[in-house]
Order: structure tokens, then C-alpha cells, then sequence
């Protein structure tokens, strides 16, 4: 299982176009809320997530996606939930997206060392280690990271061509008019 972790102060577009691509490719994906069920994103959109972080499941965790937004990456970096699950996926090799601002918790964890990495402009400073080209969704390993809103939904195809191949990620693409 997917997790995508919603924190107050979550960028709305990050969280539901990339989750949204991703649930068209067939792919489980849960959202999960952190210190509750209903979150309110930084622009006054109130989601309601799948789950709590109480009913989260780390034995079933197949990666996590991490969206940005400002106070939610911050929101994001200091649940001890988030952290924890950071470094199981870390530990495991398991996919782990970022897009933004929430490339930051990784390179403040010092996981971004040697990688490719991108994030919003000016959140640089935080990818420490790593290389950052001017891509605008960046894989490099099981780290998928993207550089901001208007590249939510190519990052989300390139965790579902990263679960489910390139096929998939093209066809999915196409049916949503972003591929010809």
C-alpha cells in the first residue's frame, strides 16, 4: 500500500492530482491524516483522508508520497508518524516521492546524499547532497521528487510508471490528454 500523508497546511493539487494518477493506474493508495481525519489544505480546502496515522499500517507499506505546501511540509516534518515512516521506506528501499517543499524533510534527513533531486525554487538549500538538475520530476532510485504544483500529475505518473512500468504510465498519461 501507497501512502499519500496529509498534514494542515497541505498543497491541495500536490496531494489529490498525483493521488488521483495514481489510483487511475489501478495502484492502491491511502491518504493518510495527520492528527486527524479532516484536513485543511493551505488554501482553505478541507480533504477528508482514507484513514488516521492510528490506523496506518506499516507492515502493508509499499512506499509513501510526501506533498508539499507551507505549513504542511513543516506539519509533515514533525510528526513523529511521518518520521517513522520515512525511515522504514528508507530502510526497505521502498518508493519514497516528495514534491515542492517536502523534498526538504529528505534532505534534512540526509537521504538526498548523491541523488538527483528537485523542489521549489529557493528550497535548494535543504537538498542537501544532492544534485539538482532543472527537471521539473526527478527519479533517481526508489526517491521520486517534483519541483512543484504544476508538475503534480507528472509526478505522479512517474511513481505509476516506476510501480507499474512504462506502459502503464504512458497509457495513463494518454487517457488524461498529458501524453499525446
Amino acid at each position: 500500500m501507497l501512502y499519500c500523508f496529509l498534514a494542515s497546511g497541505f498543497e491541495e493539487t500536490e496531494a489529490i492530482a498525483t493521488v488521483d494518477t495514481i489510483r487511475r493506474a489501478e495502484i492502491d493508495i491511502t491518504t493518510v491524516g495527520i492528527g486527524g481525519k479532516f484536513i485543511t489544505g493551505n488554501h482553505g480546502i478541507t480533504v477528508v483522508a482514507d484513514i488516521t496515522e492510528e490506523k496506518l499500517n506499516t507492515e502493508d507499506m509499499t512506499g509513501i508520497i510526501l506533498p508539499g505546501g507551507i505549513p504542511g511540509t513543516l506539519n509533515l516534518e514533525k510528526s513523529e508518524t511521518v518520521q517513522k515512516c520515512i525511515k522504514i521506506a528508507s530502510e526497505k528501499g521502498l518508493l519514497i516521492g516528495a514534491i515542492c517543499a517536502a523534498p526538504s524533510i529528505l534532505g534534512n534527513l540526509g537521504l538526498l546524499e548523491g541523488k538527483k533531486a528537485v523542489c521549489f525554487d529557493g528550497y535548494e538549500v535543504f537538498l542537501t547532497g544532492a544534485e539538482v538538475p532543472e527537471d521539473r520530476v526527478v527519479s533517481d532510485g526508489n526517491i521520486v521528487t517534483g519541483r512543484a504544483v504544476g508538475t503534480a500529475i507528472e509526478f505522479g505518473l512517474e511513481i505509476v510508471r516506476l510501480i507499474a512500468g512504462d506502459k502503464k504510465s504512458i497509457a495513463i498519461g494518454k487517457s488524461m490528454k498529458c501524453l499525446k
